[in-house]
């Protein structure tokens, strides 16, 4: 049975199951919730089903989108998709394991082909309408088995889709190796505040030349890394039996309302909508 949110007419809705428990759906109907710049773990493939949005992450500026188009975003890939201002927008998303995506492709496609995957944007109908017919199919009762083929067939046919690439900006190979101490400094102590001159002792730089290497490495200036990797884990406990108090005090928020407030800017919705939903 499939762990669906019962919706009708509901500005959000969320569909996960445990029989596939490497991909996760939401929908949303006229939301005005606005997004920090952010990553997760997984692969996205969002679609706008209604209203303007700019999507951000592409060195050129933000890129406009309209109804029907997809945006396939890699893991780890810093961006933003949020309405236009002063308007509101529905669209629907798929979250997929990153791991579970790789070892699919790797069944297709030359391993080597798939790194530094950029963006891409699609603006096909026929791609939409298939891709609305997925999601549907998600949320719906039928069986596990049908729903995981019906998911392979959509991946391995839009992977040959071309559309807009958005690529990543290139890093230079000695920088990710110079600062990889600091990212691992604040990778495994995502709750500790760590100072900046730290960091940057870590990297052999300044600390002016930190932000930068941490920006150019990974999108983001170190702190904001750090509390975009605390919501990551956050939304990882928050499917498991810690209430949402423990699990900011876990992760070093100064209390539920500070948690509440950041979670909400990087997911779109509030811990308790979270949790719930999972």
């Amino acid at each position: 049975m499939s762990s669906t949110t019962p919706v009708s007419n509901a500005p959000q809705a969320f569909w996960r199951d445990p029989a596939l428990p490497f991909v996760e759906s939401r929908r949303a109907s006229q939301s005005r919730a606005c997004y920090k710049p952010h990553h997760h773990p997984s692969f996205s493939i969002g679609a706008v089903d209604g209203g303007h949005s700019v999507f951000t992450g592409a060195e050129a500026g933000p890129v406009r989108l309209s109804p029907g188009a997809l945006v396939f975003v890699p893991a780890e890939r810093v961006h933003a998709c949020n309405p236009a201002p002063d308007a509101a927008w529905s669209y629907q998303i798929l979250h997929l394991d990153a791991s579970w995506l790789q070892a699919l492709r790797e069944e297709y496609v030359d391993p080597a082909s798939m790194a530094n995957e950029p963006v891409r944007i699609v603006n096909d109908p026929a791609r939409y309408a298939r891709f609305c017919q997925l999601n549907a199919l998600l949320f719906s009762q039928a069986e596990a088995a049908d729903k995981e083929a019906s998911l392979i067939a959509f991946i391995g046919d839009l992977d040959s889709q071309q559309g807009l690439h958005i690529c990543a900006p290139a890093v230079p190979t000695q920088l990710a190796r110079q600062i990889r101490p600091a990212l691992d400094c604040l990778r495994t102590s995502p709750c500790a505040s760590i100072p900046l001159d730290q960091l940057a002792d870590l990297a052999g730089m300044g600390r002016y030349q930190t932000i930068r290497a941490f920006r150019k490495v990974t999108g983001m200036a170190p702190h904001a890394w750090q509390l975009n990797h605390r919501i990551n884990l956050a939304k990882q406990q928050l499917r498991g039996p810690d209430g949402i108090a423990a699990v900011a005090q876990q992760l070093g928020f100064a209390d539920q309302a500070h948690f509440q407030r950041v979670f909400k800017a990087h997911t779109g919705v509030t811990p308790g909508c979270f949790r719930k939903a999972h």
